[in-house]
């Protein structure tokens, strides 16, 4: 009888210092699927979960698609939402019925208000669910804080391997591949982690330069040792105040538990050696347009320069509102740039106009103190744009759908051009300025809402990129928050921490209700 293996998937990047709660709407915004409609969203997509799809069609095996959840990363989830998610998830794996094991996709940072390690609580309900002879392989988000409690539920575990994350449906397709290999009986997958007490700063979580670069090169050459299945370097996620936050490094070895855990330490300790190489730039926003507008000024330049705005990164929970960098640039009358900000007010009355009216708005702003006050300005509407856009194209997150909103698109007398958006928007597509009727190309100046995840898609336009440390629920001064259940002491905000690997002193956390 062919093999029947189930695919769970729930990934949010949570977010402790936004004050905003993720509630299930976002969810049913973004991706709330039951049953075989998991199949039909994510089978050809760019994403872990069309790579477990392929792989078990691959091997002729049958997908049982179970469960798929996903929201765009904000704040915490409220109780409500983790126990109504928590309660959906089981009852689909029960009505799923017998399967050989389970391909699972968390992404390692999903925070509630009453479970604080949300992926090691549904990833433990898997495994006694399934049993413990019953293999559970995983994929994670290489911002993962990776925890004891997803180590033990799993027999194996693969992170993504690249920032922006482009290599997710190549994840998804190596666990289907170990799974497949699993349940032939060709390999046991055992897995050890170490956890080195170490936050690493998110401008330095960049797998293809310095300084990650060598220690991604040290992950490629384990993979390459006998016995080896699998090892990943979790990068951590900062702004994730749990006892579980810093980095871990990750083997899963065939049946041979003290490799595992050699290796694993092997990597933690290279983490740990290389602590004091990840210091960040941390330009400020009159530095970074300084740079800019020399950038612009020497005539080198073959394409616009992309602001990074790390402090309003919606791809790590900010709100995409904030106008620092905006104002900044108002303020400079500096022509050819462009801003978009989430503002669904503004972008309603811009929308009451007719094209080519002139329009006093206040934009952006608006939903806290920590992203700047609202731009003032006359504005000229340009136009007025549904908000659908696709991207067909590998791109960070593997999203290839988005929703904006009802969007407006206006230009102050300076000519900066702000987009106006009714939802939150991660920059992670041209198309969500082509789609308006922009042309990336066109612009000398474009600010994106990110670290590193714009950069797939704005390198196509963008000759040259520019971190700004702007202020914000993700600035990349780490100094600005107060953690209050990281471990103690960690590195760098104990610069004299001390560490040596042990498997049985794992970060202390509960995934216990």
């Amino acid at each position: 009888m062919t093999k029947r293996v189930g695919i769970v998937a729930l990934l949010q990047e949570s977010n402790t210092f936004v004050p905003r709660r993720t509630t299930l709407s976002e969810f049913r915004q973004d991706v709330l699927l039951r049953g075989d409609a998991v199949r039909s969203y994510f089978e050809q997509a760019h994403h872990e979960v069309g790579g477990f799809f392929a792989g078990l069609a691959e091997a002729r095996l049958t997908a049982v698609p179970i469960f798929a959840a996903r929201a765009l990363p904000s704040g915490v989830m409220t109780s409500g939402t983790f126990n109504a998610l928590m309660e959906m998830m089981e009852a689909d794996v029960r009505r799923a019925g017998d399967v050989d094991g389970i391909l699972a996709a968390p992404h390692g940072a999903t925070v509630s208000e009453i479970v604080a390690d949300v992926d090691g609580y549904w990833l433990g309900m898997l495994r006694r669910l399934l049993g413990a002879e019953r293999p559970i392989l995983a994929t994670l988000d290489p911002h993962a804080n990776l925890s004891a409690a997803m180590v033990e539920a799993c027999d194996g575990m693969i992170a993504y391997r690249t920032n922006p994350h482009i290599d997710q449906r190549q994840r998804g397709l190596e666990a289907t591949r170990l799974m497949v290999r699993t349940l032939a009986g060709e390999v046991r997958p055992i897995q050890a982690a170490a956890y080195p007490p170490l936050a690493i700063n998110i401008e330095c979580q960049a797998p293809a330069v310095l300084p990650c670069l060598p220690i991604y090169e040290a992950a490629e050459q384990v993979r390459g040792i006998q016995g080896v299945l699998s090892s990943s370097i979790c990068l951590g996620f900062p702004y994730a105040d749990v006892p579980e936050m810093g980095a871990a490094a990750l083997v899963v070895a065939d049946g041979d538990r003290k490799l595992a855990e050699r290796l694993s330490c092997e990597l933690g300790e290279l983490l740990w050696s290389s602590r004091q190489d990840f210091a960040p730039e941390l330009i400020d926003v009159e530095a970074a347009l300084d740079r800019a507008q020399q950038i612009v000024h020497s005539g080198e330049a073959t394409g616009p320069t992309c602001l990074l705005d790390m402090g309003d990164n919606v791809g790590a929970g900010s709100p995409g509102d904030g106008t620092l960098l905006a104002w900044a640039i108002h303020r400079r009358k500096l022509p050819g740039a462009f801003v978009c900000l989430y503002d669904p007010s503004a972008a309603a009355q811009a929308a009451s106009a007719t094209r080519g009216d002139r329009l006093r708005l206040a934009v952006g702003g608006k939903t806290d103190s920590l992203h700047g006050s609202p731009l003032v300005a006359n504005f000229t509407l340009d136009g007025v744009y549904e908000g659908l856009f696709s991207e067909p194209q590998p791109r960070h997150g593997g999203v290839s759908k988005f929703d904006q909103g009802r969007t407006a698109v206006v230009t102050t007398d300076h000519g900066l051009r702000v987009m106006l958006t009714s939802k939150r928007m991660a920059p992670w597509s041209l198309a969500q300025l082509t789609s308006c009727g922009l042309d990336p190309a066109a612009f000398r100046i474009l600010a994106a809402k990110g670290v590193h995840s714009p950069i797939a898609a704005y390198q196509q336009a963008c000759s040259s990129f520019i971190r700004v440390n702007t202020g914000g629920s993700t600035s990349a001064d780490l100094a600005t928050f107060d953690y209050q259940k990281r471990r103690r002491p960690m590195f760098p905000f104990e610069q004299n921490a001390t560490w040596q690997c042990r498997h049985d002193d794992p970060p202390a956390g509960n995934a216990d209700r």
